[in-house]
């Protein structure tokens, strides 16, 4: 049973999101691998989801951790991507994004990059809001939940820096 004042506590499985999509000659590059803007923007995009699927609000990216692309996506194979959130702070989540390929014709998957972005929840007046607690469930879970506030704590202490 709910009580009004209980705070709100979800898993990552509530939120989790995946995206499949595949790669068409207009998302690719001369080399026929897919834009590595187009793979940033659906990075966004399924973690954005993520977020709000969570927090149940409109969210803004605030950070996107470093971008490594380890093999190329062609045309004609798909790119999977998955978001789960591995921690909610105050007003702010971090979601982690993992992209894989997959071979149309053989099923073969490849990890082609990892992601971790914050997102920022919004209230309807655009101002940042309160989102709900996370509790993870499994061993891996558990390890990105710890992990996430080592990067939330980089990610500040950087951001310093650039306020100049």
């Amino acid at each position: 049973m709910s009580h009004a004042n209980s705070p709100i506590i979800r898993t990552p499985s509530y939120s989790r999101t995946t995206m499949t999509e595949l790669v068409l000659p207009n998302h690719a590059n001369v080399q026929g691998n897919i834009l590595g803007g187009r793979v940033m923007h659906l990075i966004d995009l399924v973690g954005a989801m993520t977020a709000a699927r969570h927090s149940r609000l409109q969210v803004v990216t605030a950070t996107v951790d470093s971008l490594v692309f380890l093999h190329p996506v062609k045309v004609g194979d798909l790119i999977l991507l998955e978001a789960n959130l591995t921690r909610s702070f105050h007003t702010s989540m971090e979601v982690i994004v993992q992209v894989h390929s997959e071979a149309l014709h053989t099923g073969e998957q490849v990890q082609t990059s990892t992601s971790f972005l914050t997102f920022v929840a919004l209230d309807s007046k655009g101002k940042p809001c309160s989102v709900p607690s996370i509790r993870p469930e499994n061993k891996l879970e558990k390890e990105l939940y710890v992990s996430a506030l080592i990067r939330r704590e980089y990610r500040l202490k950087n951001r310093l820096k650039c306020d100049v």
